[in-house]
């Protein structure tokens, strides 16, 4: 049951299988059907996810109250609004499934018992967070200096499977395009590659 989640981490840390189910212990696996809001604007998230299954967003309100969407996680990715769930603090964003979903879950209270009782997972999760700041350095980088038609390219290479997944929309907004640009750059590639 747990296996996706320790192959996962085992790209960080090695786990005796003692340290292991300490881990398993301390998560909770939890499932949401399509369309449920995990965290609003406002309040404080108290969850870091693992997704099992399924897809999420995470997104904000811009100020004409359209939803700009900031990531996604699919299978063997990684959820939570960090700031809010390490400072305690209301979140500024949504995050809501996109799909039915599967998700291991980690309290602030569960993580912290977790990193006491197994130091290992200090590194863990440091290198985690590394590779999530580069993902969201690169992100930005590549927003302010490619063009749309780069960009979606960027965007399915990070992410094969969501152009099936989601609403064009959504990837849109991720984007920062209408979703008619969209549908556009993906009638042009479709056609090179016959």
């Amino acid at each position: 049951m747990f296996q996706n989640i320790i192959k996962n981490l085992s790209r960080f840390v090695t786990l005796t299988p003692e340290e292991e189910k300490i881990y398993e212990d301390l998560l909770t696996l939890q499932k949401f059907p399509k369309k449920t809001i995990l965290l609003r604007e406002g309040e404080i998230c108290q969850f870091e996810g693992f997704i099992k299954e399924g897809c999420i967003r995470a997104y904000y309100l811009d100020e004409n109250g359209f939803e700009v969407t900031i990531l996604f996680a699919v299978e063997d990715w990684w959820i939570t609004d960090i700031a809010s769930f390490n400072n305690q603090i209301p979140s500024r964003i949504f995050i809501e499934t996109l799909e039915d979903s599967e998700i291991y879950m980690l309290t602030p209270e569960t993580k912290e018992e977790l990193l006491q009782k197994v130091p290992k997972f200090e590194r863990a999760f440091r290198l985690m967070m590394q590779k999530y700041v580069v993902t969201l350095q690169n992100r930005l980088i590549n927003t302010i200096s490619q063009p749309a038609s780069e960009r979606y390219l960027e965007f399915i290479r990070v992410y094969p499977t969501i152009p099936q997944r989601v609403a064009q929309y959504y990837i849109a907004s991720y984007l920062g395009v209408s979703k008619e640009f969209v549908s556009t750059i993906r009638k042009r590639l479709a056609n090179k590659e016959k």
